[in-house]
């Protein structure tokens, strides 16, 4: 499986972060999310991708889809409008349109997922992770493990525990199922 290294020239970056934006204030203003034609053939791409949403390094909104089966052009604005209103960790303290200069976007685009058979194949500050056991699973984006200066039985610890649910160990459990991926990632910094 070939994992994506730079597959998107910076004028399909800036489109990208240029719907994101777009999309991020109309979802704070309760507007309709705009429809454009990609300008760039990049963004007809089908991948999976996360959006990111900071102010002032403040985590304000993190949601994303694995699924690959909508064209970027559609899944940037969706998922941007879903981080910044549908993220259960900030539906208290929603972003305001005050707030809306201040926001930094950071767009991740995933990598297919592919099941691991042992946690050592993890590389750490390089994969993203999801864990999954039952119906319940977490996922870490590459980042998390070296913002937070995590070795990898840290990143499988607090992915199973703090995010998926399940007891801090279930990544030793032949039971559950350890996928990684990797991003490509751009945002306004």
């Amino acid at each position: 499986m070939e994992e994506p290294g730079q597959e998107f020239s910076p004028d399909a970056r800036r489109e990208m972060l240029e719907l994101a934006r777009a999309a991020l204030e109309a979802a704070v203003k309760r507007e309709k999310l705009p429809e454009v034609e990609p300008g760039s053939e990049a963004l007809n791409l089908e991948r999976g991708i996360f959006v990111t949403l900071k102010n002032r390094e403040m985590l304000r909104g993190c949601l994303g889809r694995f699924v690959a089966d909508t064209p970027l052009v559609r899944l940037v604005p969706e998922m941007t409008a879903a981080s910044a209103t549908q993220d259960p960790r900030f539906l208290g303290n929603p972003i305001t349109p005050e707030e809306l200069p201040e926001i930094d976007i950071k767009i991740s685009v995933l990598s297919p997922l592919r099941k691991v058979s042992s946690p050592e194949e993890v590389r750490v500050g390089e994969h993203g992770i999801q864990v999954k056991q039952g119906w319940r699973s977490g996922c870490y984006l590459p980042e998390v493990a070296t913002d937070y200066n995590m070795s990898r039985e840290e990143f499988l610890t607090s992915c199973c525990r703090d995010k998926a649910g399940l007891p801090a160990d279930a990544w030793q459990d032949p039971q559950t199922e350890i996928m990684v991926f990797t991003t490509e990632s751009f945002g306004d910094d």
